[in-house]
């Protein structure tokens, strides 16, 4: 009983590292770890880059200390040594990449005199929270909406679902962040003009304080979604209408395949992957399509805290969310396309370096 207690055990573990072995030696992984290492040169050209770009301003965080005429010159130059600014511009660098790289430190935020990891992981989430919102809601919308304006070309509905789309595309999120707040304040209480809880978030009960989120989520979800919702509903018509007239779906038609089968199955798996590019691109520009919104709605998030640190020269949290932004760059597109490999079997991941 023993030995054969042993030997099921032995086989579990045999069959453990087989798969293990198959995973580690496939297409996919190989893919994904030649991706991350050529992104480390990648965000070290990046990261010399912003750095430049953000020396190129003129004066820094302490201007604004000058301005007060009860600052004495020694507290300035007290509190330059302390941020580092006393130090050329290779020096700086040199110090605030050798941090990230041996310790994860991204220095320590002039205006807060925090840690800018802390200070921005405390906001991450408020963020995501909002741009992933809107990526569902601009997705599961406007997919469905350019599949109904391609199989209905050029009737009714495919006529107001145009019009619909031009009319989304002439409202930037400048404009419907401001449209939306005008709205909110004319239903009010209806919808809340700001902020992410009410006063009471805390003495509600666990459901109730997701409610309470949800509902102020509303409005800054549609001001994200809106433009980007109209640009991909024309997308998405474009490209199936390109796909249905292929001549491998009249064939597929000429078989006496069902139209839905056609539309659904074939058109549809090949008109959706230039959409999963797209999607990398999305992904990459979660954090900035924030920016405005959530000063508009006065979320907590990273958009609010990164214009703030923009507009006070606060060096090292502009450079960690630069360097979040290029990040997110990076591995929106690999999702991309490992999504497109899942997607389309049939597309070989070493010819899409």
């Amino acid at each position: 009983m023993t030995s054969t207690r042993a030997s099921s055990t032995q086989q579990r573990f045999q069959s453990l590292r087989d798969s293990i072995a198959r995973v580690i030696t496939g297409d996919m992984f190989s893919y994904t770890l030649k991706r991350l290492l050529q992104a480390i040169p990648t965000l070290l050209l990046a990261s010399i880059l912003c750095f430049s770009i953000i020396q190129l301003a003129p004066g820094d965080y302490l201007d604004t200390y000058l301005e007060n005429p009860q600052i004495s010159q020694e507290t300035i130059e007290q509190f330059r040594q302390q941020f580092g600014l006393d130090k050329s511009l290779i020096e700086q660098y040199w110090l605030w990449l050798t941090r990230v790289v041996t310790q994860g430190d991204f220095g320590i935020s002039f205006a807060y005199q925090r840690p800018v990891s802390s200070l921005l992981w405390e906001r991450v989430g408020a963020t995501l929270l909002l741009s992933i919102s809107s990526l569902i809601v601009t997705w599961a919308i406007a997919i469905p909406l350019g599949i109904v304006g391609a199989v209905h070309q050029n009737k009714q509905a495919d006529r107001v679902l145009r019009f619909i789309s031009y009319l989304g595309q002439g409202f930037p999120t400048l404009i419907t962040g401001l449209l939306l707040l005008f709205f909110a304040q004319l239903t009010s209480p209806l919808f809340p003009i700001g902020g992410m809880t009410s006063i009471n978030h805390a003495d509600l009960t666990p459901l109730g304080k997701i409610l309470d989120i949800g509902w102020h989520m509303i409005l800054p979800t549609l001001a994200l979604s809106i433009t980007s919702f109209a640009g991909l509903q024309r997308l998405m018509r474009g490209e199936l209408l390109d796909v249905l007239r292929q001549d491998y779906i009249q064939t597929a038609r000429a078989k006496g395949l069902s139209e839905n089968r056609v539309i659904y199955v074939h058109a549809l798996r090949n008109a959706v992957n230039p959409l999963i590019t797209l999607l990398g691109f999305e992904f990459a520009s979660l954090l900035g399509g924030a920016f405005i919104t959530e000063t508009y709605f006065n979320w907590p998030g990273l958009g609010r805290l990164i214009l703030q640190a923009f507009q006070a020269q606060d060096l090292y949290v502009v450079m960690a969310s630069l360097m979040i932004g290029a990040v997110m760059l990076i591995v929106g597109n690999l999702l991309a396309d490992l999504a497109l490999k899942a997607v389309d079997p049939r597309i070989k991941l070493s010819e899409m370096d």
